[in-house]
């Protein structure tokens, strides 16, 4: 069984507050950009960019679901060959992601656009994706882990008599000591699922806040055509 801190660094998170990349142990990005499909006219320029932030959260949706659905799938089976595969795959999609989002910024800071308030509710996005993924990840691991008290024993240490027959050194009385200090093992590991949980939903709702944004401004754009 892997332990919490080898099954850690399998999906541990790095981010570099120059790119605003996100990864999942193994980095990687894929090749594209949005520019050639600028229109011409600021307000063109502002609908198609828009419109297509919209399609890059649906893409990155549909990702945090086959991450999730991954997750289930190796901690039912334990298959790590099949969940590193995912992994890379996620990383390479959120990298994608990112690169694009981070050029919308920029066009939007552009003066030929000169939409600093776009600009800041892209970064805002960002902002709030870093965080979601990373504790995303977070909950895999404290989940994959399990509660303290709840974890496989190991019996690498005990003495076999002989076949099926062995002296095991788990077997023994547990003091008043031993007690308090699994039960605020589990306290403690209880307190970091509640609150990597509770930081995952204050982020999707900042990300839905500025989405709503996004549509009231593409709403205008469109009103005005």
């Amino acid at each position: 069984m892997m332990n919490p801190e080898d099954f850690e660094k399998k999906v541990s998170i790095t981010d570099s507050s120059l790119t605003g990349e996100m990864e999942i142990e193994c980095g990687g990005s894929g090749d594209g950009s949005i520019s050639s499909t600028v229109g011409s006219g600021v307000a063109s320029q502002t609908l198609v960019l828009l419109r297509r932030l919209q399609e890059i959260q649906h893409r990155r949706a549909q990702a945090y679901a086959k991450l999730k659905r991954g997750f289930s799938e190796y901690v039912e089976s334990s298959a790590e060959a099949i969940y590193q595969k995912l992994c890379s795959e996620v990383t390479a999609e959120f990298n994608e992601c990112s690169k694009q989002v981070r050029e919308m910024e920029s066009m939007f800071l552009n003066p030929e656009i000169g939409r600093a308030d776009l600009a800041q509710l892209l970064g805002d996005i960002q902002t709030q994706e870093k965080q979601k993924l990373h504790l995303t990840v977070t909950i895999q691991v404290l989940k994959k882990a399990g509660r303290p008290s709840e974890r496989m024993l190991s019996h690498e240490n005990c003495k076999f008599k002989k076949p099926m027959q062995h002296e095991c050194v788990h077997l023994h009385e547990i003091t008043e000591a031993e007690g308090t200090e699994e039960a605020e093992a589990d306290a403690e590991f209880d307190n970091a699922l509640k609150e990597a949980i509770q930081g995952v939903q204050d982020a999707v709702t900042c990300i839905n806040e500025c989405l709503e944004d996004i549509r009231y401004e593409i709403d205008a754009l469109e009103a005005a055509d």
